[in-house]
């Protein structure tokens, strides 16, 4: 299976999308500072995934979601799950 998730950020409220084939593994990695890009924004806690069976579907929906609509239906789907 492959993932595309968003971690929302405690220390900033931020989100962060990303996309992965071991979900555990890969939230692991990003609170224990493992990767670059979120090392200054943790902890985080996952509030959204979707899996697929496909690759290439996983990467057009993440692109999609880094998108202005992307991230616009985003928020509507996750409203509730992020801290305000």
């Amino acid at each position: 299976m492959f993932y595309v998730y968003v971690l929302d950020s405690n220390k900033d409220g931020k989100l962060y999308i990303g996309r992965t084939d071991d979900l555990r593994r890969r939230l692991n990695e990003h609170n224990l500072g493992k990767v670059a890009s979120t090392r200054h924004r943790r902890p985080f806690k996952l509030c959204f995934y979707e899996s697929f069976i496909d690759k290439r579907d996983s990467i057009r929906r993440e692109r999609y979601f880094k998108t202005s609509k992307g991230r616009s239906s985003l928020g509507q789907i996750i409203r509730y799950s992020i801290d305000s």
